[in-house]
């Protein structure tokens, strides 16, 4: 063929793919997202569609400067865009040509911040807002280097969900609104920028760092993360980043990351996001995991050494489809990102090691979710145990509980267990691909489960049954049980104790670490501080590595007062940040004066390592006490 034939073709070759990939990322711009509580934004108005963010991290200060120019979507009688701040210094707004606009910043609402009113017309296309952020903004993690795992440099991080984006960059805070973006960072010479978009793997010598996300994604998504780090290839379009002293304990634990990736892709169709890498953050890291688009967030404490607590990667790579691709309209609609996004990590589990061990992770869950509801209900929250929330007026973090988790994921596997797994697959998929890059409702699911999985396959669809378990409060008495025979034979055990065994005459030597999670569970409530002695002889428990197990243990310490384990438990509030093993902690220590006392004492120490989501958690449960 002649050369330049060839290469002509190559180029309409390539302006058709660029065309399909825009058409299938953008195609929601005709979709006017539905208005959302927890946002000042009107899209309907005027929308952004496009960030431009050109910012520099000062570290001696604990700001962010920069401008933040947003192409926009307008109206035919647009005369204002509307954007979410909260503690932003705004000190001015031009246009694309550098005119100034009018622009008024809001009074302060609970929760929401101020609202960033322009004054726009019709043609305005551009605009851009120069501003830092303030020292204590929300989303904002400053660490010293004392704070990290290697002590030699300052630390940065980002948490933007729920709604903490608008603390550090003044835009559309709704996970009903997309934007692609751009950026270019300045930070100390000899640290890394990292965001959820394109990455460097190597430090430069300038501080000077260029990002492009070209998928369309929600506020909350973005995320920026500064610090001494190294990144370490794991596969081809997989690594990881972490401290130095840290990188390689991440790389072994996350070996099996690009075998998750093909997993999940065979269940649900290809992986949109191109690469997927994980960042260890800094102990006080609030969560579990976040799903930020190509760099997953990860907590330390997943590094158990075994690989034992990687169900957390596959819940995070997960949200690549549910969450990231698909996403909630509004925080009412959380369990659509999380239900989905368990049932689909329980598949990937269940594929990579069997369905024994996946139905071991699932009796767990299901466990915390019983557990939790009994505990919402005696607390006045049994509303909070409905699918669907109402969370306007109140912090969308209230939402943040296994409800939205595991009592989605039980409905979605009630679903599967009554058309079958083939049909529901099928899907799924579809599900997955036809609504890729837009936000989704509750009401909008539920239109989709009938038409494209009953009415499709010719099976009638009880509505009223899908109804009571996304309206009515706790679970439905024909919930799924999910049932460990491993489980089971831990049981045995225990009953061997209760008989008079020794704990050495137990048979311990295969167990996984959950199974030593389901035992610490199961320690009897009439259990002594002497009794808690001889299992922690026997096994360790107080200076286990594993995070999950120790958590549970030390839970059981503080209500049988076995007095050994305090200078752990102190040790590990002091230096965890996780809010999933902080809270059941803090909580069981006020249930008694001395307790109490002993929670003061040790969050006094702590907190100044806590993100603000924990703090905000801590401060209410202290409050009073």
């Amino acid at each position: 063929m002649n050369y330049k034939i060839f290469v002509f073709l190559l180029a309409i070759a390539a302006c058709n793919s660029k065309s399909e990939m825009s058409e299938e990322t953008n195609k929601a711009d005709e979709v006017i997202p539905v208005k959302d509580p927890h946002s000042f934004a009107l899209p309907s108005e005027s929308v952004i569609k496009h960030l431009s963010w050109n910012a520099e991290v000062d570290f001696e200060k604990k700001t962010i400067s920069g401008v933040a120019t947003f192409n926009l979507k307008n109206d035919a009688d647009a005369n204002k865009l509307v954007l979410d701040t909260k503690e932003l210094n705004v000190t001015k707004v031009t246009d694309a040509n550098g005119n100034d606009l009018e622009f008024n910043l809001g009074e302060k609402v609970d929760h929401l911040g101020s609202p960033l009113e322009i004054k726009i017309a019709p043609e305005t296309t551009t605009v851009a807002i120069h501003y830092s952020t303030s020292p204590g903004a929300e989303a904002l993690q400053w660490l010293d280097p004392v704070q990290t795992a290697d002590k030699n440099s300052p630390f940065l991080f980002t948490q933007s969900q729920a709604i903490l984006a608008r603390s550090w960059v003044p835009v559309q805070d709704s996970p009903g609104i997309r934007f692609t973006y751009e950026a270019e960072v300045t930070v100390p010479k000899g640290l890394m920028a990292l965001m959820s978009a394109e990455n460097p793997t190597e430090t430069n010598e300038t501080g000077v760092y260029t990002f492009k996300m070209d998928q369309a994604i929600p506020a909350y998504l973005l995320a920026l993360a500064v610090g001494e780090l190294e990144f370490k290839r794991i596969g081809a379009r997989s690594g990881v980043y972490a401290e130095p002293s840290v990188v390689e304990k991440a790389a072994y634990e996350f070996g099996e990351l690009e075998e998750m990736i093909s997993a999940a892709e065979e269940l649900y169709g290809p992986y949109q996001w191109e690469e997927y890498d994980i960042i260890v953050l800094p102990p006080s890291f609030p969560f579990g995991g976040m799903e930020n688009p190509r760099l997953t967030f990860a907590t330390p404490t997943i590094l158990a050494g075994d690989r034992s607590l990687t169900s957390l990667v596959a819940h995070e790579l997960a949200h690549s489809w549910s969450g990231n691709l698909v996403t909630n309209a509004t925080w009412n609609d959380f369990w659509l990102n999380e239900g989905f996004t368990v049932y689909f990590e329980q598949r990937i589990m269940e594929k990579l090691y069997g369905r024994a061990y996946s139905e071991m992770l699932a009796s767990l869950s299901a466990q915390d979710l019983k557990t939790e509801i009994q505990d919402m209900i005696a607390n006045g929250s049994e509303n909070d145990t409905r699918l669907k929330l109402e969370l306007e007026g109140r912090n969308p973090d209230d939402g943040v509980t296994s409800i939205a988790y595991d009592k989605g994921y039980l409905f979605l596997r009630s679903i599967e267990e009554e058309v079958g797994r083939e049909r529901f697959d099928a899907f799924l998929k579809m599900y997955f691909n036809d609504n890729a890059f837009e936000g989704m409702t509750t009401e909008g699911f539920l239109e989709r489960l009938e038409n494209d999985l009953y009415k499709k396959n010719n099976l009638t669809f009880n509505k009223e049954k899908a109804e009571q378990w996304i309206y009515q409060s706790g679970l439905p008495e024909n919930a799924p049980a999910p049932q460990s025979d491993k489980f089971a034979l831990v049981d045995a055990e225990w009953e061997k104790l209760k008989a008079g065994s020794t704990p050495l005459d137990l048979n311990t030597s295969e167990w996984s670490s959950h199974e030593w999670l389901h035992f610490v569970r199961s320690i009897p409530e009439e259990y002594t501080a002497e009794q808690m002695k001889m299992l922690d002889t026997a096994f360790k428990f107080t200076n286990t590595g594993n995070s999950e197990v120790l958590t549970a243990w030390l839970v059981k310490s503080i209500s049988k007062d076995y007095t050994p384990a305090y200078n752990r438990l102190e040790e590990f509030l002091v230096n965890t940040g996780r809010r999933k093993f902080l809270m059941p902690l803090y909580e069981e220590m006020i249930k008694t004066d001395k307790g109490t006392a002993m929670a003061k004492d040790i969050y006094a120490k702590a907190r100044p390592n806590y993100h603000f989501v924990s703090t905000n958690s801590i401060d209410a449960l202290l409050k009073d006490k």
